[in-house]
């Protein structure tokens, strides 16, 4: 079974967006990113079992590094 994890990143270009999406497919379980600049919103399909804290902790790295913001907004298995 999979779930959405969602998040807000504060994308400003398409190369925030490419790295986002860079990282976070990088990570085991995760089988699709959708990082829109516009809004600032990610979503993370990936398996039920990949824990979404782990998401936040590795966007937020980036962030930090990046100077850029990332909030999670919502963690929650699909229908």
């Amino acid at each position: 079974m999979t779930k959405t994890v969602s998040f807000k990143v504060g994308m400003t270009c398409g190369g925030c967006k490419g790295a986002v999406t860079r990282i976070l497919t990088k990570i085991e379980g995760v089988t699709e990113v959708k990082a829109d600049v516009d809004t600032k919103l990610v979503d993370v399909v990936c398996e039920d079992t990949v824990d979404g804290e782990v998401l936040h902790n590795v966007l937020k790295n980036w962030g930090e590094k990046a100077g850029k913001s990332v909030e999670l907004l919502v963690d929650v298995p699909a229908v």
